[in-house]
């Protein structure tokens, strides 16, 4: 049973997403918060395997919230619009992937799943946003500080990581790399491991913080 929790100002939303989980069989809604303070009481006292979060709510907002929660919980931001400003930092604080708030009901469902699964939920736009704001170079720039670790992938390593970083899944690697899922699964899971991130998002983040080159 995947446990769920809700915390958006919008009383509208909560109640949608409340109404899609009571009929899903493997889904189960222990809470909702209306503000940012409620919000984290609620994780900390249930610790929900996924949160799906707002930004923008009154007393405490969602970025503050996130920095706060603390594994296994893992956290969807829930945005208005895919290219949001916050996008990065709430990478960089640890959010596991976007829903935009008018995403289709089977789309809800599919992220907490992904999510709760271990894997993140990145969309091409929100990579794009990240690209166009922060920019890909192959030397690291002044605010570019490289992994600590990066020296430990192999070059296959670092160029699955690349492609990660642009937001295609596995099977879109696959496909372009000519190699089978399996293969981009287990670079990903190897560089997961040797840079001691917890999922895809957090290879997006170092890659950029690394300066690392990116496929065009």
């Amino acid at each position: 049973m995947i446990r769920v929790a809700v915390v958006d100002d919008q009383a509208l939303l909560r109640l949608g997403v409340r109404t899609l989980i009571e009929v899903e069989t493997d889904l189960e809604l222990v809470g909702e918060a209306e503000d940012g303070v409620a919000g984290l009481a609620l994780i900390e006292a249930h610790v929900p395997d996924v949160v799906l979060l707002d930004v923008r709510m009154p007393r405490l907002d969602g970025l503050e919230v996130l920095r706060r929660v603390q594994p296994p919980t893992r956290v969807i931001i829930l945005t208005t619009f895919e290219l949001d400003e916050y996008v990065f930092e709430a990478l960089r604080a640890g959010a596991s992937g976007f829903l935009t708030k008018d995403a289709d009901p089977a789309d809800i469902l599919r992220a907490i799943r992904v999510v709760a699964a271990g894997d993140s939920l990145l969309s091409p736009a929100v990579t794009r946003r990240v690209i166009e704001r922060f920019g890909v170079a192959a030397a690291p720039g002044p605010s570019r500080k490289p992994h600590p670790d990066l020296h430990l992938l192999t070059e296959r390593e670092l160029e699955i990581v690349g492609w990660v970083a642009t937001g295609l899944s596995n099977d879109q690697i696959a496909a372009t790399l000519l190699v089978s899922p399996a293969t981009v699964r287990t670079h990903v899971s190897r560089a997961l491991i040797k840079l001691g991130a917890r999922d895809r998002a957090q290879l997006v983040v170092i890659a950029y913080q690394s300066g690392l080159h990116l496929p065009a």
